[in-house]
This record gives structure tokens, C-alpha cells and sequence, in this order.
């Protein structure tokens, strides 16, 4: 089963057909213990990511992209996350080893834009006992003269962190593909289970309204 296919042309309104479609056609499950709908399998396809939507600054809680934005760019320890290493590590000083994935895809698609391994991960699996990361694999490439990517996600949460993700997945999108000269392109984002907790699902009865 191949699951659903969301296309959207901006990050904003990807993350309202998903939450939309999670609210009208989502399982009832649990995720921690906790209760949620859920979505499996479920691809957004986005035809012009941008780190600054018109959507998720309209109806997005600052507070939570604020927490997101620093979790990709504060090397510091997530606290809320049972001080587990941030993304801004993973993706810029892997398994503490000082070694910059981002850069590494920079220089990779400068020395061959026809490469298909551009291809990096957050998971730390000698360093994660406890926390695994929802985005854990990045790849990019080069199609039709602009930078592309397809991310995949063990899980997302639609309600509170989604929206989130997709504005710091669109930023690292832009910043690889200013560091190799081309314009951005899709994104595909690839999430198992994409999902809404409880507490959230009437405010994003009223997001989705809006």
C-alpha cells in the first residue's frame, strides 16, 4: 500500500491538507501512550517550499516555531526532549565529531551535480538510547536545473510541531542550494505515521476552517 499523496504548491498549505485529512480520515491509535489520529504512509509533495510562508505565519503558534527554529539552529540540548542532541548537531556537528553534513552536501553536489548519494541522516545510533529523531534521513539532488529533496520521517505531529518542520526542512533546502548557485525545488516529505494528539484536535478543527 502505497498511502496518501498530498500536493500542495507552498509548506503552508501541505500542512493544512494534511491536518485536514488526518481530522476527516485518521485512526484513532495512540503514541506514547498518548491518544491520536493517524495518517500512515503519507507523502507531501511541496512545488515551492519556502522558509517563509504566508500560511504558517498566519496561523502558526510563534512559540512553537521559535522551539523548532532552535532546535535546528542552537547546538544545545533539547531539553523538552529529554536533553537529547538538537538537529542543529546531527546535522552540523555529527556524533559530536565535528563533521558538517550540510556542507558535505554542498560540496558533493558542487563536484557532481548528477549525483543521486547526496544522502545524510540525524540518527545517532551509538548516541540515541532513549529519543529517536522523527526526521532521521535527507536527501538531495539536482533535477531540472534547481536543488530537490525527499525527506523521510518515522512521524509527525500535524498540530503542534508539523508546521515547524517543514518551514526548517524549506530552510535547509535553501541553504544547500545557495551554497551550489541553483534555485529551490520540491520537496517530498515521507512520513510513517502522520498524526494529531488529542489536546490539538479542536484548534486544528478551527486551523483548517480558517
Amino acid at each position: 500500500m502505497l498511502g496518501e499523496l498530498i500536493e500542495a504548491e507552498t509548506i503552508g498549505a501541505a500542512w493544512l491538507g494534511v491536518a485536514r485529512m488526518i481530522l476527516e480520515e485518521g485512526s484513532e491509535s495512540t503514541y506514547d501512550s498518548a491518544p491520536i489520529l493517524e495518517l500512515e504512509r503519507v507523502t507531501l509533495g511541496v512545488a515551492r517550499p519556502a522558509s517563509v510562508d504566508a500560511i504558517v505565519n498566519e496561523l502558526g503558534d510563534t512559540e512553537r516555531l521559535a522551539w523548532m527554529h532552535a532546535n535546528f539552529t542552537d547546538h544545545a540540548l533539547v531539553a523538552a526532549l529529554g536533553d537529547a542532541r538538537s538537529y542543529a548537531s546531527r546535522l552540523y556537528d555529527y556524533a559530536a565529531t565535528g563533521r558538517d553534513q550540510v556542507q558535505w552536501v554542498i560540496d558533493r553536489l558542487r563536484a557532481d551535480p548528477t549525483s543521486r548519494s547526496a544522502t545524510i541522516t540525524t540518527f545517532e545510533p551509538l548516541l540515541d538510547t532513549t529519543y529517536i529523531p522523527c526526521v532521521s534521513l535527507l536527501d538531495f539532488w539536482i533535477r531540472d536545473g534547481e536543488l530537490e529533496s525527499i525527506v523521510y520521517a518515522h512521524s509527525i505531529d500535524f498540530g503542534a510541531k508539523g508546521y515547524g518542520n517543514l518551514v526548517e526542512l524549506a530552510y535547509l533546502m535553501e541553504r544547500v542550494a545557495e551554497g551550489i548557485g541553483l534555485g529551490v525545488g520540491r520537496l517530498d516529505f515521507v512520513v510513517k505515521s502522520a498524526h494529531i494528539y488529542e489536546p490539538d484536535f479542536a484548534l486544528m478543527r478551527e486551523v483548517v476552517r480558517a
